[in-house]
């Protein structure tokens, strides 16, 4: 260990903790963490990001280690776009200081997409080096749910975040009623839009991930009972990213002339809106998912008619509950694991959000 700290003071990264500590919560080797903080040749620029997050992760949990407790680790493997990660983690460190059972330190994999084989290696690292627990937001494959059973069947609770797997071997979901946001959604737009006809358009981010499904089957049978002179046109990938999503659209609009909304489920709303545009489409009303930071945005703009929302904190706090409660920290979880859908508008948009950010991203 003194060898480890004395290279430590030799690099540029500034931290007191061992390299032990930042390999396991980098989930990296300590070979590698040591070539890291020593600026050797031959480590990729993700493995250097990996350790720099480790290092800053560490640094923003040590005030929780003067809470008295057991010292616990957790996994967060999210696929999905930025923005929506960035609040994910944002949600995760507002909830641990009012956690005061357990010390509970996260580790963090996020990225807007993420290949079948890219998940799979994740949770077979977490596997081999062990896990608290682990939070998932991925696609439902059968590969992707043998590499859950094979956590479950270790002890490592999964618990899934907004969107679910099948097989039942998951501890729990937490996140919005997908079914009742997408029955929520057709009817915002059947009171907008009256009997008019005309064609709906309903995006998702990919065909895999079982809570945009649910929003859409929800969507598309309400919307038939409220307002059978609509049409709905799927789109489905693009990963919720705004290129990707582009690309896709373009296609899907070309023969669309009476566009009358959009109900938009799995993201990329400001390159869905350019794409409308180029294409001489405006829709009546639209309705898109999250109050992350691009959607305040458009809302406040009045580019976008509804945001369907859930209270992302109380479904994290939800998630470390279940884990809790499975190690026996504390008792059977009170808070129920499903958020109801809040409806915002440009009225009623929390104000947080200053006019500075504005300009600043216009």
């Amino acid at each position: 260990m003194i060898f480890g700290l004395k290279h430590i003071k030799k690099t540029s990264m500034t931290h007191r903790f061992p390299i032990k500590e930042i390999a396991r919560q980098a989930g990296l080797g300590t070979a590698t963490i040591d070539r890291v903080l020593n600026n050797r040749a031959n480590v990729s620029a993700q493995t250097k990001q990996r350790v720099t997050a480790a290092i800053e992760e560490l640094t923003a949990q040590e005030a929780q280690l003067a809470a008295r407790g057991r010292r616990m680790f957790f996994d967060f493997v999210i696929e999905a776009p930025a923005r929506f990660s960035r609040e994910v983690k944002s949600a995760t460190e507002a909830v641990l200081p009012h956690i005061s059972s357990a010390v509970c330190r996260p580790r963090f994999l996020l990225q807007e997409i993420m290949q079948e084989a890219e998940v799979i290696a994740a949770l077979e690292r977490i596997h081999k080096r062990g896990s608290h627990g682990v939070c998932l937001k991925a696609k439902d494959t059968p590969a992707i749910r043998s590499a859950v059973h094979k956590l479950h069947a270790s002890r490592i609770p999964v618990v899934t975040l907004v969107t679910d797997l099948g097989g039942g071997d998951r501890l729990a979901y937490v996140g919005l009623d997908n079914a009742g946001a997408g029955r929520t959604a057709a009817y915002l737009i059947s009171k907008t839009l009256g009997d008019r006809s005309g064609t709906v358009l309903a995006t998702r981010s990919h065909e895999h991930f079982v809570g945009e499904e649910d929003r859409e089957i929800a969507f598309q049978k309400a919307l038939l009972r409220l307002s059978p002179n609509l049409r709905v046109v799927s789109l489905q990938g693009g990963g919720g990213i705004d290129s990707e999503t582009a690309s896709q659209l373009t296609q899907k609009l070309e023969n669309v002339v009476d566009l009358q909304a959009v109900y938009s489920m799995g993201g990329g709303n400001k390159a869905i809106l350019e794409n409308l545009e180029h294409c001489r489409l405006k829709p009546l009303v639209y309705v898109a998912h999250d109050l992350d930071r691009e959607n305040k945005e458009l809302l406040v703009k009045d580019k976008i008619s509804f945001v369907l929302h859930h209270d992302l904190q109380r479904d994290i706090r939800a998630a470390f509950d279940h884990f809790l409660a499975f190690h026996g920290l504390i008792g059977d979880p009170a808070m129920q694991a499903i958020s109801t859908t809040q409806v915002l508008t440009p009225m009623n948009v929390p104000a947080d959000l200053r006019p500075e950010d504005l300009i600043s991203r216009c």
